[in-house]
């Protein structure tokens, strides 16, 4: 048998308009697959990367999917399937290549590795934004870059999901957070998220600025969206032995290496910690329990209505206008 389902495609490379929605057909779960009823969806900037073709890899073209990470609940299971059934409501695990397994849709169908519980009690726009952002920064900061209390952590693009994600790990492990952000308007959000100190980059130095809010001695942990020749240039706001994590391609530019000797340098692939079960069942512990005592508290920039809608919230998202998530629901 199939189900018909509606789903974002693209057949060309470009700007948001040429993401379209289209009937698909999709069939039964086979042996290790599940079939996932969308309730919401959570938009990353790897998206639209993939979208203009400038992600790391290129989509597979025509037709391609799109999508990291969706909130839902299981409508049907494949043989062998057995740690979940029909009705328990899931996330996807965002670690499939997107063209082939994206979850812009209302029914996706993905492999059992892929499909992680949702946390208790959490409505799924919330749960939508949740994983990818949280997973990012739990991973790169304690997983790799093993913050400690006290630490001064650099975040740069702050007002992203997964920036604002970082504030709160970084608060959660008794970090100091520092975040950069490119224009006056964001900063009290910023602060009102956990931001210990912001940087305005358009007015401030951040190297200077991360020196002298560090009485001289710098960061111990860098975390960097931007990547291309930034990376090198932060590499002056770093402590001596420090760990500088770039984990994003905002810059088109080829990612420079700082010369500041000594400093561990991370390239961060979220596939670090979603791509083995043993990764996934501690983010997603991680994620639980920050989630139950409030220390997590995702932000949602804004919703989206229907499926329709996905070109506005692309364009929304190029904009850099928001602080958080967006969130589109089918």
């Amino acid at each position: 048998m199939t189900t018909s389902a509606h789903t974002v495609l693209f057949h060309e490379t470009g700007g948001p308009d040429v993401l379209t929605v289209e009937e698909v057909a999709l069939p039964d779960p086979g042996p290790g697959e599940v079939l996932v009823k969308v309730e919401a969806l959570g938009l990353n900037r790897a998206e639209a990367m993939l979208r203009a073709g400038t992600y790391w890899y290129q989509p597979a073209l025509p037709g391609s999917r799109n999508g990291y990470e969706a909130a839902g609940a299981v409508a049907a299971v494949g043989e062998g399937v057995t740690a979940i059934v029909a009705g328990d409501p899931v996330l996807a695990a965002a670690n499939f290549n997107l063209s082939s397994h994206g979850v812009y849709g209302d029914l996706v169908l993905l492999p059992e590795t892929s499909i992680v519980p949702r946390p208790a009690g959490i409505d799924a726009v919330t749960a939508a934004a949740v994983w990818l952002t949280y997973t990012t920064a739990y991973g790169a900061l304690i997983e790799r870059a093993g913050l400690a209390a006290g630490d001064h952590v650099l975040i740069t693009g702050a007002s992203s999901g997964a920036g604002t994600a970082a504030i709160q790990v970084a608060r959660r492990a008794g970090a100091v957070p520092i975040a950069t952000t490119r224009t006056e308007a964001k900063r009290k959000a910023l602060l009102d998220l956990g931001a210990e100190h912001v940087i305005v980059t358009d007015e401030e130095d951040p190297v200077e600025e991360t020196r002298r809010l560090t009485g001289g001695r710098g960061a111990e942990v860098i975390m960097d969206a931007i990547g291309g020749p930034v990376f090198r240039e932060l590499g002056g706001a770093a402590a001596d032995d420090s760990t500088m994590i770039s984990y994003g391609w905002l810059s088109e530019r080829p990612i420079e290496l700082p010369r500041n000797w000594p400093v561990t340098v991370h390239g961060y692939s979220n596939f670090t910690v979603t791509g083995t079960a043993e990764g996934r069942r501690r983010a997603a512990h991680y994620l639980g329990s920050g989630l139950t005592d409030g220390t997590l508290r995702p932000v949602i920039a804004e919703v989206f209505d229907g499926l329709g809608t996905m070109a506005d919230a692309h364009r929304l998202m190029e904009s850099n206008r928001h602080t958080g998530k967006i969130v589109v629901r089918p």
